[in-house]
């Protein structure tokens, strides 16, 4: 890993084991983009990689020059209106009513490690070997509005993360009108563009496009991230697929409005910009104000998407994650909601609790219903006292009756809303995001409270902080179960209220550093309706969140699918619920909700009183798989093999670090007769290490199953009868794959 500047030629040339990004300072300050891909040879000029042309119709920096044009060449941070007329990466409106600015080079500093972005979830090193950070120094001459660009290139892997930060040195008052994490100018547009995007109970369905001349985009308007589109791209080449091939992908680590956007120009450069979503926000920048944009990271492979997918996940799960829970296996858990939803007292939250105990589950958690004056969606958020009605002794005791039977104690919170029956609301109805003289909506009878103002924040702080102290409390269920309207602040003036979105996001920031650093040993798990800010941004504070309310296995495995690639599996809240499924009405398999959820980090939703003798045997078998393999499954490494948007199968891997053992989930959608013969390869074996199947006792060497493939065949094919595998609709297989020693022994 190495950073180096050539004094002469201006350029600086990140560089580590797997890629190489070339920059250069231009004659004018602005900086140039050369190069961003595999790995290169380093050499003092690079001047080469910049090409200029003089073209019809085309604006020129300087007098008498027709080269340097600012439309043609590839920017590292591009703004609008001196000669590039794509959409910029920074606006900034002046005190005259210009919107023009000019960042130019003034300086650099290169240091070991990365630094934190005060306030804001970002990746981070533990030692100061694993990264090394270029700090740009750029300004505009006429507003002396300086620009930082921050450039952290990661010791292995093709990482780099990126953020701005604007300073405004000046005496005039500016205002940042737009101001992104990301922007890359690529020589071509030889590309397809992956985004995941969907509604509640489908999140993260993989959409798939050519980049063609103009702007394709996804983004966020709603005040989260959303469940209609994730902050997070791909940048592929048509031939690539899972298994090779050049792909970037792009990730923005927040949890608010966003925009990812590819442009295409008329010569085919594509611009990538990525960061806060512009419509609405507007930042005041008094003199000597500061303003942070997130982080987005950006990693480019050239062995496909799986090997995309695989750094995002140990960059996510090691270098995003933290506290203790980061490198734990999760605890299997039970949760109540669909058992119970609001119908519930003490007694038979604990009968609930007892059975998943004798089944060997390890955390009861109790969601919604237990506060305040809340039998339905009406009422009580806000007001996050124990009923004392349902829960005689509070949560102290309900969670220590529960330690009693030998399993740890989780609590759900929706701390951002509240309803307007509830003793907060009436306290203080000024605390709702509300704008003058109009009306306020609702989203499932609540409101949003203000978290862009600091005193709210505290409130709800004290409330939950004082819960936790005083019961003992393993695991927080945090939601948040509406988009945010009406998005005004009565705590900030008229030129102010373009910063509420990202203020209100800081607020939650703030909260969750606050709770995670007085209980460190809490588990928080993040949630908002499901899967509505399942986003990098919160799982920086959350090392798991909830993928989705859909609950039905067959739907999650597009979900889960979708959500693989760029989010680590130990990351994926994923559950066994009740049939008929709740939001299908389908009727399932008990070993396929298993099977499903076993890729995530399982649990159960419903009341195993409920099931027969036989399902909670079968539900005791499925938890002790879970915990002899779940260690491998959170953390091994993940490989797609079959993907539910293109077929009728969906299959995928988990491989241990070692490559001793692998757990293969295979997934039919409809059965079939008289069908074909089957297999699939598997990938991430050792070639040269034979492995025992599970299901047929018989060896094989790991290049047999990654080049002919594991054979799937089931009674599908042909006629059934005799030994072959019975099959069914919505069926599921799991294969475990051991290496054998030397001795002829399987290894665990």
């Amino acid at each position: 890993m190495s950073i180096r500047y050539n004094e002469h030629t201006r350029t600086f040339h990140l560089q580590n084991d797997t890629i190489s990004y070339i920059m250069t300072v231009l004659p004018g300050g602005q900086m140039a983009g050369l190069y961003f891909g595999s790995r290169i040879h380093h050499k003092e000029d690079f001047s080469y990689l910049l090409e200029t042309a003089s073209r019809p119709m085309t604006s020129y920096l300087y007098e008498g020059d027709r080269t340097i044009s600012l439309e043609h060449i590839k920017q590292e941070y591009g703004v609008y209106g001196s000669t590039d007329y794509r959409q910029p990466a920074a606006e900034v409106i002046q005190e005259n009513g210009s919107r023009i600015s000019d960042f130019r080079y003034i300086r650099h500093t290169i240091s070991e490690g990365k630094p934190a972005l005060p306030g804001l979830p970002a990746t981070y090193t533990e030692d100061s070997s694993e990264a090394e950070t270029l700090t740009l120094f750029l300004k505009d001459p006429v507003t002396n509005l300086s620009l930082k660009l921050f450039y952290t290139i990661f010791a292995r892997g093709g990482i780099i993360a990126r953020s701005a930060r604007f300073i405004n040195e000046g005496t005039k008052t500016l205002h940042l009108s737009r101001a992104m994490s990301l922007c890359m100018d690529l020589p071509d547009s030889d590309y397809e563009f992956l985004h995941f995007s969907g509604a509640w109970a489908r999140e993260r369905h993989l959409k798939k496009r050519k980049l063609e001349q103009g702007i394709q985009s996804v983004g966020s308007m709603r005040g989260n991230s959303s469940h209609n589109h994730n902050p997070f791209i791909i940048l592929k080449r048509p031939s690539a697929d899972e298994e090779k091939g050049e792909c970037i992908g792009f990730s923005l680590i927040y949890s608010g409005n966003f925009l990812a956007q590819a442009e295409v120009d008329a010569y085919d450069t594509t611009r990538i910009l990525l960061g806060i979503h512009p419509d609405c926000f507007d930042w005041k920048l008094e003199e000597n104000e500061s303003f942070q944009t997130p982080e987005a990271v950006m990693i480019y492979t050239s062995h496909g998407l799986n090997h995309l997918s695989q750094t995002f996940h140990k960059l996510y799960q090691k270098r995003l994650a933290r506290g203790v829970w980061r490198d734990r296996p999760r605890p299997i858990l039970i949760n109540n909601w669909e058992a119970t939803y609001f119908d519930f007292t003490q007694e038979r939250l604990v009968d609930i609790a007892a059975k998943a105990r004798d089944c060997g589950v390890e955390l009861f958690v109790l969601d919604d219903g237990w506060f305040g004056a809340r039998r339905n969606d009406h009422a009580g958020l806000g007001d996050w006292t124990a009923n004392r009605k349902l829960l005689p002794g509070g949560i102290t005791e309900l969670a220590k009756k529960i330690e009693e039977l030998g399993m740890m104690f989780g609590l759900w919170f929706e701390p951002e809303m509240v309803n307007k029956d509830s003793e907060l609301y009436r306290t203080h109805p000024d605390w709702i995001l509300s704008t003058p003289g109009r009306s306020s909506s609702h989203g499932r009878q609540q409101y949003v409270l203000d978290f862009s103002r600091p005193e709210i924040v505290d409130y709800i702080y004290e409330q939950m902080a004082k819960i936790l102290r005083e019961a003992s409390i393993s695991y927080i269920k945090w939601d948040m179960n509406r988009s945010i309207t009406e998005c005004y602040s009565y705590a900030y003036p008229a030129d102010r209220q373009g910063e509420i979105f990202h203020r209100y996001i800081l607020g939650v920031y703030d909260l969750y550093e606050r709770l995670t650093s007085e209980f460190p040993k809490v588990l928080f798990e993040s949630c908002a309706s499901g899967g509505g800010r399942f986003d990098p941004g919160l799982l920086y504070y959350a090392p798991q969140g909830w993928a989705s309310d859909d609950t039905d296995a067959v739907e999650r495995l597009k979900i889960q699918y979708g959500t693989s690639y760029c989010y680590p599996i130990s990351s994926i809240g994923s559950h066994v619920s009740i049939t008929p499924n709740h939001q299908l009405n389908r009727i399932t398999p008990l070993h396929t909700r298993a099977n499903t959820a076993y890729f995530g980090t399982f649990g159960y939703e419903l009341d195993l009183n409920k099931l027969t003798e036989e399902e909670q045997e079968a539900v005791k078998q499925q938890v002790l798989f879970m915990k002899k393999y779940r260690r491998l499954l959170q953390y091994g490494t993940f490989y797609r093999l079959c993907s539910p948007f293109d077929g009728n199968v969906t299959a995928w891997m988990a491989v241990n670090e070692d490559k001793t053992c692998a757990v293969i989930g295979w997934y039919r959608i409809l059965n079939q007769t008289n069908s074909s013969f089957t297999r699939i390869r598997l990938q991430g074996l050792d070639p040269e290490m034979c492995y025992t199947n599970n299901m047929d006792g018989q060896s094989y060497f790991g290049d047999e199953l990654m080049n002919l493939g594991l054979i799937t065949t089931d009674a599908a094919a042909g006629e059934a009868g005799g030994d072959i595998i019975p099959s069914c609709d919505f069926d599921s297989r799991l294969y475990i794959l051991k290496a054998e020693s030397l001795s002829g022994k399987s290894s665990s």
